[in-house]
């Protein structure tokens, strides 16, 4: 197929989304969650309220894609789009299709990542989050779709997009289909780019593999969430192949903000306000 005529049947079907609002009965039940740090249980109410920092240790606690969504989007602002999109079994790996029909039971999600439209401090965005429940939101087929899309949506509607990487790499059970999805969506960051558009990803953690050495390598401002891992390879891989031991912290945020391989490092209480901020000098600027 011609690549210009493919392109511009994309951008139709993007004109032709239909976008949903998040509602409530998408947010997580109030059931509770055990501080892996130092053992308390909370409700999901108690620590949304807390942003996801445990009230006694401080440690963060993993948060669904929906709830980063209610943290970081104006409330009552977040429309989703592509929420149906799934992918295949394009190698017939063995199991693969059992396994995401159990992920989409157990997450109640259909893919690895939730992107959407919304206002975050009043300020237009796209916003993508990934959900390392979901097989460590590892980037397949339909991960990489929903990725691309956005990126396309925001240059047609003219938007920032926001994207909270948390992510083992790309889709083995996929094969070389999934990692096609590292040079997709790497164009599709450049197409935003080129049409001087604004581009923040917030590394959680895990950020690694091939969703680090694509899209979220490519954005204008990295911001790293505080004690996130990111990096490509594991540590121990790393120390087996170079026959030495790494110093303490490496691949964590911090360590990453001093090699400058990220702008910032950020705690979750005052991320949405940085974000905002961002935006709003970007928007500023370009108007």
């Amino acid at each position: 197929m011609n690549p210009f005529k493919e392109r511009k049947n994309i951008l139709d079907a993007i004109g032709k989304i239909t976008r949903l609002t998040f509602s409530t009965d998408e947010k997580a039940a109030d059931v509770m969650k055990t501080c892996p740090g130092c053992g308390e249980k909370y409700g999901t109410g108690e620590l949304a309220a807390a942003k996801y920092v445990c009230p006694s240790c401080g440690q963060y606690i993993s948060m669904t894609a929906y709830e980063r969504v209610s943290q970081i989007a104006d409330e009552g602002s977040f429309r989703e789009f592509n929420k149906a999109r799934t992918g295949y079994d394009p190698i017939d790996f063995p199991g693969y299709e059992k396994k995401i029909q159990k992920m989409r039971k157990d997450t109640g999600l259909k893919e690895a990542v939730v992107t959407g439209s919304c206002t975050i401090g009043g300020e237009k965005a796209v916003l993508c989050v990934m959900d390392k429940r979901f097989m460590m939101a590892s980037m397949g087929t339909a991960v990489g779709e929903k990725v691309f899309l956005a990126f396309e949506y925001a240059v047609k509607k003219k938007l920032p997009i926001v994207i909270f990487t948390a992510s083992g790499g790309a889709r083995m059970q996929e094969g070389i289909m999934a990692l096609m999805q590292m040079a997709r969506t790497s164009a599709a960051a450049a197409r935003h780019d080129e049409a001087g558009l604004l581009y923040i990803a917030v590394m959680t953690d895990p950020t690694t593999g091939g969703v680090t050495a694509s899209f979220a390598s490519l954005a204008d401002i990295t911001i790293a969430e505080k004690g996130a891992l990111i990096g490509f390879a594991g540590q121990r891989v790393i120390e087996q192949t170079i026959g030495e031991e790494l110093p303490e912290g490496f691949q964590r945020a911090d360590f990453q903000l001093e090699k400058g391989f990220v702008d910032m490092v950020a705690g979750r209480p005052e991320l949405k306000d940085t974000i905002a901020r961002i935006l709003f000098i970007h928007g500023r600027r370009r108007h």
